[in-house]
């Protein structure tokens, strides 16, 4: 399985704002997409701002591949994404998930 980790970080007070946004998107079409495992949204305030971090799990590459595209590296954005995000950052990261007696 591999996990998906995206960053950006929005205004405070525009937080739950962009919460209901990513539900509409993002995230609905991350849960819709065959090979997804799971989506957590991760969001910390501070100072003014507000960092969310997107974590997926997925069954394999090619099951990213159907929700980001052939480049699986590279972020997706939707258009108001830059009415909310104080920056594009151009990728994601991915990570293997190690499986063992501590997993869930």
């Amino acid at each position: 399985m591999i996990a998906r980790i995206w960053r950006g970080t929005t205004d405070a007070a525009r937080a739950e704002e962009y919460v209901r946004f990513l539900e509409g998107t993002g995230l609905r079409e991350y849960r819709e997409t065959p090979g997804n495992r799971g989506v957590f949204l991760l969001r910390r305030v501070q100072e003014g701002r507000a960092e969310f971090v997107t974590l997926t799990l997925w069954d394999s590459f090619e099951a990213i591949r159907r929700f980001a595209g052939p480049v699986p590296e590279k972020a997706v954005y939707y258009p108001k994404d830059r009415e909310f995000l104080h920056e594009l950052s151009p990728t994601v990261e991915h990570f293997e998930i190690v499986e063992g007696p501590w997993s869930l």
